[in-house]
């Protein structure tokens, strides 16, 4: 059936209104209705209990976003849950100085994650990938970064460059995922001023289709670094601990100097790490300042310790990769059935359904009028960022969610066949 109406989300919308008055922009960053389609997906979450999601006028949807990643188990994960809150009970979080828990899980990242030497905690992935670049700085003793991805908020890589003086980036260069003369280019020029270079191992550019490394390429990039004496820097805050335990290092086989692990490994609970090399990582001790107030807190010790366990004890990995990849074939056979130019490009943990056309217009008109029909259907992905699976999807969950993706394509393509290219 095509005709669905759209989702009444009345009290997300009052929320909305009465945020308006109280924060900037009533939400911000990537939670920011306008990232979504407004209108048509909710703004405010009431609960999430698996692989659902409930919205405070009561919708209810199967998520595929994840929290944005950190969700590897399930929402409100019982184990997960009931370890914090013992700790918090029984021995509390907060201190003035570090309880052991840190000890455990820089041990336990360091059985996992092969460049894994030495760990630093942080809480966040912008404040990891952040101490990753002052960390290279100290050790190399130059200024240059080369970056390609994603990496946060902080001032020397946000994108949106407001209240940001020049001057705080001017000494960051990009390059292009899969594309390694665009780094040797820039490493010609800067290289023996360049401190780190910086990277998404697993090409995940927002609002574009993903792209797993061509032959060759991870292993060009530690070629330049060597050459050149960089550190090479893999941000696998959404890769590592979903796509292997030892993140796409373990799955390509490439070894950077320094990796920056965050979301997944926790669950939800706010968490982040560089890990590296012990030479490299030293520069830490006494060369340069990384402090916060809830930095030590346990809280995410712990959850990272048992969800770590889960995965281990569950081979939950294993199960996102079957389970997936049991998805993804029959999404991509439902996709070749409608002329759309849809495109479905990542791997089974985490994936993206694009769209093609030469007009813009009509690109985004297909890509709004799907994630609307997805929504409205009950399940929610978001149309600028790709899609994950977290453990507590089941089959079914998954099959339900091919019935969606189907009638949503049926949508586009009676709006908009008759105004596709022949991008194909």
């Amino acid at each position: 059936m095509l005709d669905v109406q759209p989702l009444n989300i009345k009290k997300s919308m009052e929320l909305y209104s009465e945020a308006n008055e109280l924060i900037p922009g009533g939400v911000l960053g990537a939670r920011k209705p306008t990232d979504f389609i407004f209108g048509e997906y909710p703004i405010f979450l009431e609960y999430g209990k698996g692989c659902r999601l409930i919205d405070v006028d009561g919708n209810e949807f199967i998520d595929f976003m994840c929290g944005y990643g950190p969700i590897i188990l399930g929402y409100r994960e019982e184990e997960v849950d009931d370890a914090v809150i013992r700790q918090i009970k029984e021995k509390g979080f907060c201190f003035t100085l570090t309880q052991p828990y840190q000890n455990a899980l820089a041990k336990k990242i360091r059985e996992h994650v092969p460049s894994a030497e030495m760990c630093i905690f942080l809480k966040t992935g912008s404040d990891a990938t952040t101490a990753s670049i002052r960390i290279a700085r100290a050790h190399t003793n130059r200024i240059k970064i080369m970056r390609c991805g994603y990496h946060g908020w902080h001032d020397w890589c946000v994108e949106m460059k407001g209240g940001i003086p020049k001057k705080l980036y001017e000494d960051v260069f990009e390059f292009h995922y899969n594309d390694l003369d665009s780094l040797e280019r820039l490493m010609e020029q800067h290289g023996h001023e360049t401190a780190a270079i910086i990277m998404t191992p697993f090409g995940h550019h927002l609002h574009q289709k993903m792209q797993e490394p061509k032959a060759g390429f991870l292993e060009g990039v530690r070629s330049l670094a060597d050459k050149y004496g960089a550190v090479l820097i893999f941000d696998e805050v959404r890769t590592c601990f979903r796509l292997r335990m030892g993140g796409a290092q373990e799955l390509y086989g490439v070894k950077p100097d320094l990796t920056v692990l965050g979301k997944g490994m926790a669950n939800g609970y706010a968490i982040s790490v560089v890990a590296g090399k012990k030479e490299i990582m030293m520069a830490a001790k006494d060369r340069l300042f990384i402090s916060s107030t809830f930095f030590p807190n346990s809280d995410g010790y712990i959850a990272a310790l048992k969800t770590i366990e889960i995965l281990e004890r569950d081979k939950v990995i294993d199960t996102l990769w079957e389970r997936g990849g049991r998805f993804l074939n029959k999404v991509r056979k439902v996709i070749s059935k409608y002329k759309v130019n849809a495109e479905l490009s990542g791997v089974a943990p985490m994936f993206f359904i694009t769209f093609e056309d030469k007009d813009p217009e009509i690109r985004r008109g297909k890509r709004n009028e799907f994630y609307t029909q997805l929504i409205r259907r009950g399940f929610f992905f978001a149309p600028h960022h790709h899609a994950y699976i977290c453990y507590r999807h089941a089959d079914n969950d998954l099959d339900k969610a091919v019935n969606a993706i189907e009638e949503s394509l049926k949508c586009v393509e009676k709006k908009y066949g008759s105004k596709s290219d022949n991008y194909r």
